[in-house]
This record gives structure tokens, sequence and C-alpha cells, in this order.
């Protein structure tokens, strides 16, 4: 019974959406940070933008949503272009 649930739980947690979240930082300049969005995500430079003026203005942004293997996926790469980013389960 109890390795059902653990199943159970499991995919669960693993089909609930994930976020991927870009925080603001001191270092990046806001060109660069719009550039990594549009080269990463593919977004054209007016989503971008807005997501980076979100990030700027709020203090984080949601870049992308999906399933978790490629939200950390993204994430990894995010981080390898020196932005500070960070996983949540959607709600």
């Amino acid at each position: 019974m109890s390795d059902t649930l653990t199943q159970l739980r499991e995919s669960v947690s693993l089909d609930v959406p994930w976020n991927v979240i870009v925080h603001d930082d001191p270092v990046n300049l806001m060109g660069y940070v719009t550039w990594v969005l549009m080269k990463i995500f593919g977004y054209p430079e007016n989503r971008a933008a807005a997501m980076m003026m979100e990030v700027h203005k709020r203090g984080r942004s949601v870049v992308w949503s999906g399933e978790r293997e490629k939200a950390e996926f993204y994430a990894q790469q995010l981080q390898a272009h020196q932005l500070k980013t960070s996983l949540e389960k959607a709600e």
C-alpha cells in the first residue's frame, strides 16, 4: 500500500508544472538579460524586454513554465549565463 502512495505522490509532483524564475541582481545589465532570454527561449525582443522589466521592477519574473526536467535544463542554461535563477512548483 505505501509503495502505491509513494508512486502516486511522485507522479503527481512530477506532473505539476514548474516555473523558471529569474531574480533581480545588481550585476547584469538590462540589455544583457533581455538578450539571454531571447537566446535561450527564442522569445521576440518585446517579450524578453517585458520579462526583464518585470525582473527589474518586481525583483523576479516567471520566464518559463512546464515539465520539471525541461525547467531544470532552462535554469541551468540561465545560470550558465550568470543569471540568478530558481525553480518553483506552479500553483
